[in-house]
């Protein structure tokens, strides 16, 4: 997530040392019990989520909101075709026009007044 090697943590940890120096472990514990407590505050703010939608939103996950979850969800579902890179069956889509009648040398290709 954060791409952190092993050597720029080290740097971290002697940078640590060096503004904190003996209270470490104190900014260390109060850094812990802040995760903790914004953890606790995400899961009560998701069960009053679930709790507040209803019986009807049981099955509801919050990580169906991420874009490429819904799309594969509700675009894909059922239909595993797009795993293999296969979406059509057929050769053709019937969705691809006809190519237009070849046209003869210095012919012009119909216009459309009302087209534009």
């Amino acid at each position: 997530m954060f791409d952190v090697g092993l050597g720029e943590m080290a740097v971290l940890v002697v940078l640590a040392l060096v503004i904190f120096g003996d209270k470490l472990p104190q900014v260390a514990g109060q850094a812990g019990r802040m995760l903790r407590q914004f953890r606790q505050m995400a899961n009560s703010a998701k069960a009053d989520l679930e709790a507040g939608l209803g019986p009807e939103f049981k099955d509801f996950d919050i990580a169906d909101l991420h874009p490429k979850t819904f799309v594969r969800k509700h675009l894909f579902e059922d239909d595993d075709s797009f795993l293999n890179g296969k979406l059509f069956d057929d050769d053709e889509p019937s969705y691809v026009p006809a190519s237009p009648p070849a046209l003869d040398y210095g012919e012009r290709p119909p216009f459309d007044n009302e087209a534009t």
